[in-house]
């Protein structure tokens, strides 16, 4: 399983990145799976340099936070007027109750028929576990101020036939659901947007350095990345602190890097 950071900037896109949005891709009996975690502001531009727009296999939603879905209007267009037409089936999306409704609603359109002629629309049930080729995703519920915040387990087969793990914060503030999907994971992909010393008094919205290396140490992890830091953020700052909760390895995500899992 391989994890390419498509941007991993914090609530908007920064200088270096547009917002939230991680490809994952995993061979499987002769072919590449190719799934889209979050598709957030100016994702889709930086997403083509990795896939051909054709080649996505499905869009899995942590939450409907505009940093983390916006781009699909434009995958919409991409998909609705492309000269020649679209070569592949509806591209699945898997979001929170309310996903199909509320892209319409972002691009202008009615709800009906919205973007179902474009989109294949699947809601997760929590802690019920979602397959899309190799890839087992399991939602797990976090504490984020939004309807169905969720963090993402991703489960594949190593080359060696082993289960290998990524699980992606979402959006989240400490809490069990974090840590229960993350589980054991080889990579847990967590957000970190406050910085530790500066917003140490807001509750239930993000994490910083600190509470992500705490749950990535009571989770148990084989290496916590850091991602979803605004412009604002100091990444040395936040990973410094992550350092004194977890002792494992630790790297702040950064655009276009591609990790083996």
């Amino acid at each position: 399983m391989k994890l390419t950071i498509i941007g991993c900037s914090g609530s908007f896109p920064g200088p270096h990145s547009s917002a939230s949005c991680y490809l994952v891709t995993q061979e499987d009996e002769g072919r590449i799976w190719r799934i889209a975690l979050d598709l957030g502001s100016g994702a889709l531009g930086p997403l083509q340099r990795h896939i051909a727009l054709e080649d996505l296999d499905a869009v899995c939603l942590s939450h409907l936070h505009p940093d983390h879905y916006m781009d699909l209007t434009g995958l919409h267009i991409a998909v609705k007027w492309r000269p020649g037409g679209w070569p592949a089936e509806r591209i699945p999306v898997h979001g929170p109750v309310g996903t199909d409704s509320r892209i319409a609603a972002a691009h202008g359109i009615e709800p009906s028929p919205g973007m179902h002629e474009e989109f294949d629309f699947h809601h997760w049930t929590p802690a019920q576990p979602t397959t899309i080729g190799p890839f087992t995703i399991t939602p797990l519920t976090v504490r984020h101020p939004i309807e169905e915040p969720y963090a993402l387990r991703i489960e594949a087969a190593g080359e060696d036939g082993t289960t290998r793990v990524l699980t992606y914060s979402g959006d989240t503030d400490s809490c069990q659901g974090l840590v229960e999907a993350a589980r054991g994971a080889d990579v847990f992909l967590c957000e970190a947007a406050y910085q530790d010393g500066r917003d140490d008094d807001i509750e239930g919205i993000h994490l910083n350095g600190d509470r992500a290396g705490a749950a990535a140490a009571e989770a148990g992890v084989g290496r916590l990345l850091l991602t979803h830091l605004p412009a604002w953020t100091d990444p040395n700052i936040v990973r410094e602190h992550a350092a004194l909760r977890y002792d494992g390895n630790i790297a702040v995500a950064a655009d276009g890097v591609t990790y083996h899992i």
